[in-house]
């Protein structure tokens, strides 16, 4: 099984303040239990090291970088995503969604991946299952 994970699932693993992190560190043993493929996309790590360096302070970004990434499969954006994702966002008009979001909509759908590792609403808004 594969499973694309969010910004938000990593921030309620890093966090023991984040109110996900209990449902997120038993998601996150469980997906890797299984040998779950965890796919994430560069603009995903990007966002974490940002919101996890500004939040939760640089030894959570070392343990991110350490610890996290290394076990996760990353789709580095290319031009034609990055152009899909700010089409999309464009289109949809939100100024609550975002461009990694949409970058991950579009790698999801690009991969026929059906289940997210997230507690963003928006990745259930577009039709994907949360929490496998």
């Amino acid at each position: 099984m594969s499973a694309f994970v969010d910004t938000s699932a990593f921030l309620a693993v890093l966090s023991a303040d984040d109110p996900n992190h209990e449902k997120a560190a038993e998601v996150w043993r469980r997906l890797l239990a299984d040998d779950t493929v965890l796919l994430t996309t560069s603009y995903v790590l990007v966002e974490t090291f940002a919101v996890a360096q500004r939040r939760l302070g640089m030894e959570a970004v070392r343990t991110f970088h350490e610890d996290v990434v290394p076990v996760l499969s990353v789709v580095w954006v290319d031009e034609a995503m990055h152009s899909a994702g700010a089409r999309a966002l464009l289109a949809a008009g939100k100024a609550k969604l975002s461009l990694v979001d949409c970058v991950s909509f579009h790698v999801m759908r690009a991969q026929a991946l059906k289940k997210a590792f997230a507690f963003d609403r928006d990745f259930e808004d577009q039709g994907f299952d949360c929490n496998p």
